[in-house]
């Protein structure tokens, strides 16, 4: 199964690595600066998290922790959403993990 989510804290993630068999945890970190995060933003969320209409939200007024060794990074300030996804299912491919 693939899921995404925002999953900003590292402990998080660590106690789903931990409760899955070795190896059968993927770390994709979609590496996008905040400033493409907002020039994408097609509900205008972060600007309204920056006004004060939005609490909590992650990279503006509540943390973010990176991955420190995820096993995927996605640059996504350089490559489109379909390149990402190309290298995500390379990557799942020579991992042996799909067919």
């Amino acid at each position: 199964a693939i899921t995404a989510f925002i999953s900003p804290y590292r402990l998080d993630r660590d106690r789903v690595r931990q409760s899955l068999a070795d190896g059968d945890f993927v770390e994709v970190f979609v590496d996008a600066p905040i400033e493409i995060c907002e020039k994408r933003d097609p509900k205008g969320l972060y600007k309204k998290a920056r006004a004060g209409e939005l609490k909590g939200f992650t990279g503006i007024d509540d943390p973010y922790e990176g991955p420190e060794k995820p096993e995927l990074r996605l640059d996504a300030g350089e490559k489109t959403a379909e390149e990402l996804a190309d290298e995500v299912v390379m990557y799942l491919k020579k991992a042996g993990k799909l067919g």
